[in-house]
């Protein structure tokens, strides 16, 4: 990795760093003995090709498969687009890389035949239809993620057409026997493939729920380990609303009062009457046919009144406040005592028994299909297969829902939302604790597992980490940041506002914001922790600045992410506002970004379900984890600023609790030594124009 080296020569402007070096004799040592290992590598570290480089010659050399898992997507195209290329060249080396994802990413051809040939049930179904035939006429790989669906209910919809293990019979269908089969096809590259790329939320589910989507293997790098937990978190999380029970009863269909049948019962009776069943024998499936339907209608009537007697009880607790957010009641065994609990449960059982006959019955209507196999019934496997992926998944729904009314998992979280914006009521469940989970699949089972991010430490220890996923044999490595952030970045402490809890709080932050984007000349990133305060900042500011001819964007109004991004990067005198996405993921070197204002200190919302119940497993849970969890997500905004050694820039934090709070100086602690300052709201104009001139060194 020397300058001079034929593997230099491949990439413009490299830089030798120390860094890299130690980081990438780590990793291929932890690969050859057998090792787990923790390692932080600051931006700047070239960490991606430190791991690259010993995972392919290691894989290569021993016939052995690495799995690289990521948690965004920019990162999975990076390094299957951009790095692995790099490297295939420069190190004369022929390797096999590919991406895999879940099985819910990719399209299942049959299943979208089976809605093609029922038809669309919905407006919202007939929307998703419309974008994927005209996608899947475009399309080589049947990856989903192409697909623009902005919406939770297409979202929903996508996943009935999706590759999902539910009902899937390969053996038995004529898409995956003809080659056809989007997931298998991306699931026989990855068989093949030296170098497997992943996401999280696919490492951990897939192990959990034995789906068997990933291949084989023994070795394993986790970049942005810093989400492993979160991404787990989300990946066995459960939820459910009315519209998907309704879709879900929909999807396998109904009999109207003319007796026309609709949905997948529709399906089944037109196939059975283009073969050539005996009269007896199609009288016995219409007769199977008949009684789903009558279950299907009475589900519906039932789960409606459940979910009304559900959402009486939350707005009960609510007691009548309104608000512009969304609600949120865990669900504890405190709550479950309560007397109009009670009707809930009964609710719920009035709905539970037809849900759980409609999934016993479409099995064993599944079965008896087996009878027809010599009566020329077209696609009746495929047909089998399609009604028992339906069966399954109304059988997993309602097996959830019951367990989060009637049967409560000690070791998971439950909550009810309640979506102002739409009046939606819908119910969560996530894991309690994913720590037992990753030591007991991947600590315990795998050879090899390396965890790597920006940010694993907080106050120079992996302690917090450990804690949270169980990695208590793994090795520890931070290689520390080439950057001099003493002389390229000083953080401005703002000391005469009020704290955020506090009267003239918010007006503060937005006089000084004001002042500061023109002493910057706009080229500034605001973070916030609530779209509140962010809204009401964006009101505040946009016309004083714009008449100082600097341009005010924010996330929320209207374009994507990638587009702000883009607007900032190739656009001049910008200011971006953006909130919790906006703390990690930005990389805009140079001067387009030369100033990070952070409003508030990033902890979490104490009254969210998952935060609040883990909190409750700690004796001191404020500093034993919120604290830890907004270093690292302060951590993490702090790195959007300096991303080369050439950059230059101010930070200023408006939230005056780390000058006044015990816990203020373990978040200074946690920066890479850069210069401190503190100072009033009406010196920091000047002193970050003078930063940014080269004035006022450390």
């Amino acid at each position: 990795l020397d300058t001079e080296s034929d593997f230099a020569a491949h990439f413009p402007g490299y830089e030798h760093r120390p860094q890299q070096v130690t980081m990438l004799r780590a990793v291929a040592q932890a690969l050859n003995r057998g090792e787990h290992l923790l390692v932080e590598a600051p931006t700047g570290v070239g960490k991606s090709l430190a791991y690259l480089i010993p995972a392919v010659h290691w894989a290569v050399q021993n016939g052995e498969r690495v799995v690289v898992s990521t948690n965004t997507i920019n990162l999975q195209e990076q390094l299957y687009h951009k790095d692995l290329p790099d490297l295939a060249r420069a190190l004369s080396l022929e390797f096999r890389a590919t991406v895999l994802k879940g099985r819910s990413h990719y399209l299942c051809p049959s299943r979208l035949l089976s809605l093609l040939r029922r038809g669309a049930t919905s407006p919202d179904e007939a929307r998703v239809l419309a974008k994927v035939l005209v996608w899947r006429a475009q399309t080589n790989d049947g990856d989903g993620d192409a697909l623009f669906l902005p919406s939770t209910v297409e979202r929903s919809i996508w996943r009935q057409l999706s590759a999902d293990h539910e009902g899937c019979m390969p053996d038995k269908c004529r898409h995956f026997q003809k080659g056809e089969c989007f997931f298998y096809s991306a699931r026989r590259a990855a068989d093949a493939a030296h170098l497997v790329i992943v996401n999280h939320a696919l490492l951990l589910a897939d192990i959990a729920v034995q789906n068997r989507a990933l291949p084989e293997y023994d070795y394993l790098i986790v970049d942005e380990a810093h989400h492993l937990e979160a991404a787990t978190t989300d990946g066995l999380s459960f939820e459910a609303d009315r519209h998907s029970i309704r879709r879900q009863l929909n999807e396998v269909g109904q009999i109207d009062v003319q007796g026309r049948v609709s949905g997948l019962l529709s399906e089944v009776i037109g196939r059975c009457q283009k073969g050539n069943l005996p009269r007896e024998v199609l009288g016995q499936v219409e007769l199977s046919v008949g009684k789903i339907g009558m279950a299907v209608e009475r589900a519906l009537r039932e789960s409606n009144a459940f979910f009304d007697r559900l959402e009486q009880f939350v707005e009960e607790h609510r007691g009548g406040r309104k608000s512009q957010y969304a609600y949120r009641l865990r669900i504890t065994p405190s709550t479950r005592v309560q007397p109009a609990w009670e009707g809930v449960e009964i609710a719920w059982d009035a709905a539970n028994a037809p849900l759980a006959a409609i999934a016993d019955d479409l099995e064993r209507l599944a079965v008896s299909l087996d009878d027809l196999v010599g009566y020329d019934v077209p696609d009746v496997e495929e047909l089998q297969s399609q009604i028992l992926g339906v069966a399954r998944r109304l059988a997993e729904a309602r097996g959830q829902v019951n367990r989060m009314i009637t049967m409560p998992d000690p070791d998971l979280i439950y909550w009810v939302r309640l979506d102002p914006d739409r009046n939606r009521l819908s119910l969560h469940a996530a894991p309690l604790h994913v720590g037992p989970l990753v030591e007991e699949h991947l600590f315990n089972k795998k050879r090899a597992v390396i965890l790597t991010s920006a940010t694993l430490r907080t106050n120079d220890s992996f302690d917090y980490l450990r804690e949270r996923l169980n990695a208590w044999e793994a090795d520890e490595l931070a290689v520390g940041s080439p950057f001099d952030y003493r002389n390229s970045t000083l953080v401005y402490l703002v000391n005469d506002i009020p704290e955020p809890n506090q009267q003239g709080y918010q007006r503060a932050v937005e006089r000084g914001m004001v002042s500061l984007f023109r002493a910057t000349q706009g080229r500034a990133l605001a973070l916030f922790t609530s779209y509140n305060q962010l809204r009401a900042t964006l009101r505040a500011i946009k016309e004083p600045l714009a008449q100082s001819g600097i341009t005010v964007q924010a996330q929320g109004e209207g374009s994507s992410r990638a587009q702000l991004l883009e607007d900032f990067r190739t656009g001049e005198r910008r200011v971006l506002l953006g909130t919790r996405s906006f703390w990690e993921g930005v990389d805009v070197p140079g001067e387009a970004l030369s100033c990070l204002a952070i409003a508030k200190l990033p902890f979490s919302v104490p009254n969210d379900p998952i935060f609040a119940a883990r909190s409750e497993t700690f004796e001191r849970p404020f500093f034993e984890y919120a604290v830890p969890e907004a270093i690292l997500r302060f951590l993490q905004g702090f790195g959007r600023l300096i991303r080369s050694r050439t950059d230059r820039g101010v930070v200023v934090i408006f939230d005056k609790r780390l000058l006044t709070k015990s816990y203020g100086s373990l978040f200074l602690d946690s920066l890479p030594d850069p210069t401190l300052r503190q100072g009033s709201l009406a010196m920091l104009p000047r002193t970050a124009a003078r930063w940014l001139d080269g004035e006022g060194g450390p």
